[in-house]
């Protein structure tokens, strides 16, 4: 099997289970609606100068894109439970290519997730340069890298049974920290804290649209550092699951 024909079929397989491409992705634009829906004719957020729904969007934008990574996790541990990997181990497809195709699909959901949210955004009446949509997509997709390899480390580390949990406690956790949902002021140590994580510069890669600033060099050495200790701890766990089957 060539990682071409896997990667399709990955795809197929992902968008064809309903419940799962529900639950991934109506989520987010279900919350959209329900939190800038109300407040749509809002121009001046929370006396930020910002309209609500523009404001909102791109909160989500960086919730909505982590999660769709991270579910990859939830497809290996499924996989996992009922020996599809072993099944897999027992053809020509390489490690290399089977995880090229997880990380190919995480970003599909992901593109899907930006685009349900960028339409939605328009539908509220959100109205942005062409540049900053470019810029702010762009950035975004370099930002989850590390959550690629976030996913497939927790897909083989963590049971069916306890994905769920784990994923969204993680998603979660991450958002509040990193000022998803709320500015982060300029100092203390949550600001510390916050600037030593991938999910900060995501969220600051969605900010591009409000007016905010392409990363720093800090921003991209943080990224590149994660990057890498995420994929080696996600090659690890994926070997030793390897040599357990």
């Amino acid at each position: 099997m060539s990682w071409v024909s896997y990667t399709r079929f990955e795809l197929l397989r992902t968008f064809r289970n309903r419940r799962f491409f529900v639950f991934s992705l109506g989520f987010p634009l279900i919350l959209y609606f329900l939190i800038a829906g109300p407040n749509r004719h809002d121009t001046n957020f929370g006396g930020s100068g910002l309209p609500a729904p523009l404001y909102y969007m791109v909160g989500l934008a960086s919730f909505g894109t982590m999660s769709a990574m991270l579910s990859t996790g939830a497809r290996i541990a499924g996989e996992r439970q009922v020996g599809w990997n072993r099944q897999l181990r027992l053809t020509p497809l390489s490690p290399r290519a089977y995880l090229r195709a997880k990380v190919l699909t995480a970003y599909a959901m992901a593109l899907v997730t930006l685009s349900l949210l960028y339409i939605s955004g328009a539908t509220l009446g959100v109205s942005l340069p062409a540049h900053d949509w470019v810029q702010m997509t762009l950035l975004i997709l370099v930002g989850l890298v590390p959550f690629a390899a976030l996913g497939i480390l927790i897909g083989h580390l963590v049971t069916v049974d306890s994905i769920g949990p784990v994923m969204g406690g993680t998603v979660s956790l991450l958002a509040l920290v990193s000022g998803t949902w709320f500015p982060i002021s300029d100092s203390g140590f949550l600001h510390d804290v916050a600037q030593n994580l991938p999910s900060y510069w995501l969220v600051q890669a969605s900010h591009v649209a409000l007016g905010g600033d392409a990363w720093p060099a800090r921003g991209w050495i943080v990224m590149a550092a994660w990057t890498v200790l995420l994929a080696a701890l996600a090659r690890r766990a994926y070997r030793r699951d390897t040599a357990r089957v």
